[in-house]
């Protein structure tokens, strides 16, 4: 019997989203699902809306719920964090104004920039204890991240605990695989693509027609304008499947680099000292709001959360098939995950996470080595690795010199002394997440 242990499953849109799918899963039935939360009441209602849907499907699977989270650890094979600390959008709100009030363009807030940095510092710590319970308690699991700020969270963790077998994981990669389809006027199945770079500041790489071997880009470039340019500047929906708004950045980069980005522009902008001039405010502004809405009502106590699993097939979450993959030994290439470098991407030192195409089988997952990735690109990438380093010092030497110095290193930060007192007021408005900045 596996045991994968789900820690965050006290969030209805993770923790039902998960459950859903497993129970879908004909080779990982028979396992163990734990489901960890600090938050009781939560944690009770989603263990009790996925025990009574598998009693009434007659389900091979065990669903425990365990507030301790040692216990709910102890020997796991797969622990699977979607966390976040405080009140969520409380303090991004804050991560995402402040710094605009002290002169820092900044975009959204979540990742990059200065907001990306305190909404690291809050929620690191945290995944740093939880990774330590894991080394002591399953040492030997295999653990998927789904957190953000996706890159500076991986890089903390694989710095201070090189030994555990940590992968990032993302569904960005997913509008590649709504998008190019209608683009290139093909079956998915008929398309071979690869993509690299940084969480949210990766690019599709090559892209060919299985059937021909035919480079497909050309038709990309052909029908860009068109095809990008059909759909109003508005969401259809919260996924970002489809075209639609924040295409600013997005076609910057694009029309400049020559490749296409596999995301839009309140995650790209965030990582670029220009982004914030040519990007679409009032799409990212509108995205925003949705999210912000669909999040809170699904988490209101009246939600239905039995229908669910009466609506739903699998998601478009990649957590299943990868452990379905491992389980069987399938050798098969996963899209997108995030790893530590390695010489995957030549031009980006060894120990930064990168968003990179992996093998997944019985050995676990191994990233795959993009050849002659463009060195254009990869100086903007460049241009993160001292703030993401500098943030993992922060954190693990408890250092707000070292915190100021991740600012001074981001490229979003051009004055040294309104940086200053940023953090200082940061550290202030949230001092019951930064208090430990000494």
């Amino acid at each position: 019997m596996k045991k994968i242990v789900l820690i965050g499953a006290g969030s209805a849109v993770f923790g039902l989203g998960t459950i859903n799918d497993l129970f879908q899963s004909e080779i990982l039935a028979g396992s163990k699902i734990v489901l960890h939360d600090i938050n009781a009441a939560a944690l009770k209602k989603i263990a009790d809306t996925a025990e009574a849907i598998r009693k009434e499907r007659s389900l091979d699977f065990v669903i425990e719920a365990e507030l301790d989270r040692c216990t709910a650890l102890k020997d796991a094979d797969y622990c699977v964090i979607s966390i976040e600390v405080g009140q969520r959008f409380d303090l991004w709100d804050m991560d995402w104004k402040l710094p605009l009030q002290f002169g820092f363009k900044q975009i959204y807030g979540e990742n990059g920039g200065p907001g990306g940095l305190f909404h690291s510092l809050r929620i690191i710590p945290t995944i740093l204890d939880i990774c330590q319970d894991i080394v002591e308690e399953c040492p030997s699991a295999i653990v998927f991240n789904y957190s953000n700020p996706m890159q500076r969270i991986c890089h903390a963790v694989t710095t201070k605990y090189p030994m555990l077998k940590f992968v990032g994981l993302c569904h960005e990669i997913h509008s590649m695989v709504e998008q190019l389809p209608e683009l290139l006027e093909t079956d998915l199945v008929n398309i071979v693509y690869r993509a690299g770079g940084l969480n949210h500041l990766s690019i599709l790489l090559d892209v060919k027609y299985k059937d021909s071997g035919r480079d497909a880009y050309p038709v990309i470039h052909d029908k860009f304008d068109s095809y990008y340019s059909k759909y109003e500047n508005i969401y259809e929906s919260y996924h970002r499947s489809k075209p639609g708004g924040e295409r600013g950045v997005f076609r910057e980069l694009y029309e400049r680099y020559g490749y296409l980005p596999i995301t839009v522009d309140s995650h790209l902008g965030e990582y670029l000292s220009w982004g914030h001039s040519v990007a679409d405010h009032d799409g990212i502004h509108e995205f925003y709001e949705n999210y912000k809405r669909k999040c809170l009502n699904f988490s209101d106590d009246n939600a239905d959360y039995a229908s669910f699993f009466n609506s739903r097939g699998r998601s478009r979450e990649r957590i299943i098939p990868i452990l379905e993959a491992i389980e069987t030994n399938q050798g098969m290439e996963e899209a997108a995950v995030n790893l530590p470098n390695a010489g995957c991407i030549a031009d980006l030192p060894d120990d930064i996470v990168v968003e990179i195409p992996a093998i997944v089988g019985d050995g676990g997952i191994s990233g795959i080595t993009l050849p002659d990735y463009p060195s254009s690109f990869c100086a903007l990438l460049s241009s993160q690795v001292g703030c993401i380093r500098m943030t993992t010092a922060a954190v693990v030497d408890k250092s707000k010199d070292a915190a100021y110095q991740a600012l001074l290193a981001d490229p979003i930060v051009d004055d040294a002394r309104s940086a200053e007192q940023l953090l200082n007021t940061m550290i202030g408005a949230q001092k019951d997440y930064l208090s430990y900045l000494q």
